[in-house]
């Protein structure tokens, strides 16, 4: 029985307008021939024509933040207490055992911009692809937004997830999830919208507030996730990168799959 990897992440790239302005990475790259002129302060007395066609090290100056790119939140992003008064955990803090688990994924592609994802939703289809819910599975929520990816419509592609829905999983035993949008809640627009309609803050970030309640991270800017090729009968990879203190760490899941 071989095992295909099934690459679930993004890369991160500089000017592409898939952030809030203030959130868009900057890349600096270093070439070859500039590592070469960098190589000779490094080493007194060589010689460009002594390094290999004249080249040097390439190398690469990121300005970004913790949530660029795919990446893995952190209890701590949401709120400074988990588990109803706990400290929350941060990125380094959070157990290993969460990140490598058996993978679910939920297909709701038929939900609208903006739509919420609601328990009963989640409940249905659950129950279209004959799966149970145990501790530690870690549950995908396709939504189809990736394919806007690379443009400015991402930010407002795709529906999000609910408190209750979030709840719906994480007092099943799941303590990671990921989405292939921009975030686990409905599009911040949709969200912003709401609140100027009905002056009801519980609105605000809902999904992500369930955190508070019962700790648990999610990984937001996935992508490729219909070419996992079945709901369930997956194993996902998901370790993020140690930020000390940090309330996200950059991370490239993989699905892996056995044929």
């Amino acid at each position: 029985m071989g095992k295909r990897f099934v690459d679930l992440s993004i890369a991160i790239e500089a000017a592409l307008p898939s952030d809030p302005p203030m959130m868009i990475p900057k890349i600096d790259y270093v070439d070859h021939a500039q590592g070469a002129t960098q190589m000779l302060d490094f080493f007194p007395g060589i010689r460009r024509e002594q390094l290999p066609d004249s080249l040097g090290w390439a190398l690469e100056f990121l300005t970004l933040t913790t949530h660029s790119g795919t990446h893995l939140d952190a209890p701590y992003h949401y709120h400074p207490r988990q588990d109803r008064g706990k400290p929350a955990l941060t990125i380094d803090e959070v157990p290993l055992e969460w990140c490598l688990s058996d993978g679910v994924l939920l297909d709701f592609r038929h939900k609208a911009d903006g739509g919420r994802i609601t328990a009963a939703d989640v409940e249905k289809e659950l129950a279209r692809i004959g799966y149970e819910l145990k501790p530690l599975d870690i549950v995908l929520v396709q939504t189809g937004a990736d394919a806007a990816w690379g443009t400015a419509e991402y930010l407002v592609k795709g529906p999000g997830m609910t408190r209750e829905s979030t709840l719906y999983l994480t007092e099943r035993g799941v303590r990671v999830v990921g989405i292939d949008a921009w975030s686990w809640d409905r599009p911040l627009p949709f969200l912003a919208r709401e609140f100027q309609e009905k002056g009801d803050p519980r609105v605000i970030w809902e999904a992500h507030f369930a955190g508070i309640e019962t700790g648990y991270c999610h990984m937001e800017k996935m992508a490729n996730l219909a070419a996992i090729g079945r709901p369930h009968g997956f194993t996902v990879c998901c370790f993020p990168v140690k930020i000390k203190g940090a309330s996200a760490g950059w991370c490239r899941p993989v699905a892996i799959v056995d044929e």
